[in-house]
């Protein structure tokens, strides 16, 4: 057998994050020499709402577990299944992450050995890629009388290690045995289970330390293997190094497909303002430059406020920068390969007389009475049309549908002029959308990603034109 006693268990709750969700049904079978001792299930009373989209997937509803026992009543049973005993489950440290905080909740610790199915399932059978307690259903003819409620799946389980431990020869086994039982690498401070709970699909990810301030918001489109790779060994930079070691709990929200965590993750960004988010943080401040052909003296370009703004209002603006270096930068760049004057674009403060760059043979001479102010400026606009946004390729608003095979997933994001309208999850809350769709304001990050998710002929595909 897999060890002399063996405690096979599982949980079902009000969602996937051990910290802040609770248990709603537990079921054990104790094992002891190979020879099933005892068998014991139980609901129990959270204590919290269960999410619509929990009672759905479980079957279990408020009016269910209205009356059963908080956990505190079942505590000491718990404990007794579990004497001596490795703690057996599929995706192992997720249920041994719940029951580690109810007893936490209670002022009581917990600790036992723990063995993941998931692992043994992969280390005895590589050949497969599917390791989740359907395929093992499927794959080895398992019975499972009540799929997502608690003894139903604990019983799937401990048919596994029969069929397991018939099938192959004990040092075999024992490899595997070891192999299931080894601990992933997590972060000191953060709490057992808290990262068991995390989805492969698309989504976004918030660290947090000691208080309600995130440190860092990410997204992936595999959640799990991402935040699973913050915590790796080997940091890819001092920075993640540093996130690690001060993380103490993690939340995400998962989403139906790339596009829709990018634009989540600017949107959390902004909301939450994180410590170690920079890049996305500062966006208030985006601006553009205006031409004015009008000004005889001082600088043509005159900055013009894009962020909140609606882009079908621009007129001669060019570019979209955060900061006036940035802007300057790109103007030099300009500047020196066409002789433009510094002074006229704004690049060095108004002067008398002929500019430096025109003394070195950088400028044309407007400044100089060398060419005319037209003529500079007939080249100024040649030129700036090269910083100009994108053009908006479709005659008004688009839906961008996104859908997600395995988490079922589905979004239908509604966009103008690069302006994000809004998103919404099935086509019902598509139709309310569009009889009362949010104004255009322009942000310079959405902008970005929708333009580079646009580049791509298969994201492209997903586009239908609203009218």
């Amino acid at each position: 057998m897999l060890a002399p006693r063996l405690a096979f268990i599982d949980v079902e709750t009000t969602g996937a994050n051990p910290v802040v969700d609770r248990v709603t049904e537990i079921a054990i079978l104790r094992v002891e020499d190979g020879r099933l001792v005892e068998r014991w299930s139980s609901l129990v009373n959270p204590g919290i709402p269960i999410p619509p989209t929990i009672q759905r997937f479980t079957g279990i509803t408020d009016a269910m577990v209205a009356q059963a026992p908080g956990f505190d009543a079942l505590k000491d049973g718990v404990r007794a299944l579990f004497a001596d005993c490795v703690f057996v489950a599929h995706n192992a440290r997720f249920d041994y992450g719940f029951i580690k905080n109810e007893f936490r909740r209670i002022g009581e610790a917990f600790d036992a050995p723990v063995l993941c199915t998931v692992k043994l399932s992969r280390a005895l059978f590589p050949q497969y890629h599917r390791h989740g307690l359907d395929a093992l259903i499927e794959r080895h003819g398992l019975e499972c009388t009540a799929r997502h409620r608690a003894m139903g799946d604990t019983d799937a389980l401990w048919q596994f290690a029969q069929l397991v431990c018939g099938q192959f020869e004990a040092p075999v086994l024992e490899t595997a045995v070891l192999k299931a039982m080894k601990a992933p690498s997590r972060p000191a401070g953060l709490p057992e289970g808290a990262l068991e709970g995390l989805p492969e699909g698309p989504g976004v990810y918030l660290f947090y330390g000691e208080n309600d301030l995130p440190l860092y918001i990410g997204k992936s489109v595999s959640l799990r293997s991402r935040v699973m790779s913050h915590f790796s060994a080997d940091h890819r930079n001092a920075k993640e190094a540093r996130i690690a070691q001060q993380v103490r709990r993690v939340d995400w929200q998962t989403t139906a497909g790339e596009l829709g965590a990018l634009l989540l993750e600017s949107r959390l960004v902004k909301a939450r303002k994180p410590t170690e988010n920079r890049q996305l943080r500062e966006t208030e401040a985006v601006f553009g430059l205006r031409y004015d052909g009008a000004r005889k003296r001082g600088p043509v370009l005159l900055r013009e406020a894009l962020n909140g703004s609606d882009p079908a209002a621009w007129e001669a603006v060019y570019g979209a920068f955060r900061s006036k270096r940035e802007a300057d930068n790109a103007l030099r760049d300009l500047a020196a390969l066409y002789k433009l004057c510094p002074r006229r674009i704004g690049t060095e403060p108004w002067g008398e007389g002929a500019c430096m760059a025109h003394q070195m043979k950088r400028c044309a001479g407007v400044c100089a009475g060398r060419e005319s102010p037209d003529e500079h400026d007939a080249r100024l606009l040649k030129v700036l049309e090269s910083l100009r946004l994108r053009r908006w390729p479709w005659d008004g608003p688009v839906a961008i549908r996104e859908h997600h095979g395995e988490t079922g997933r589905s979004a239908v994001h509604v966009v103008d002029r690069w302006c994000l309208l809004g998103s919404v999850e099935d086509e019902g809350a598509l139709g309310e959308l569009l009889a009362a769709p949010s104004p255009r304001s322009f942000d310079l990050d959405v902008y970005r990603v929708l333009s580079r998710w646009l580049d791509s002929p298969a994201a492209r595909g997903a586009v239908t034109p609203l009218g």
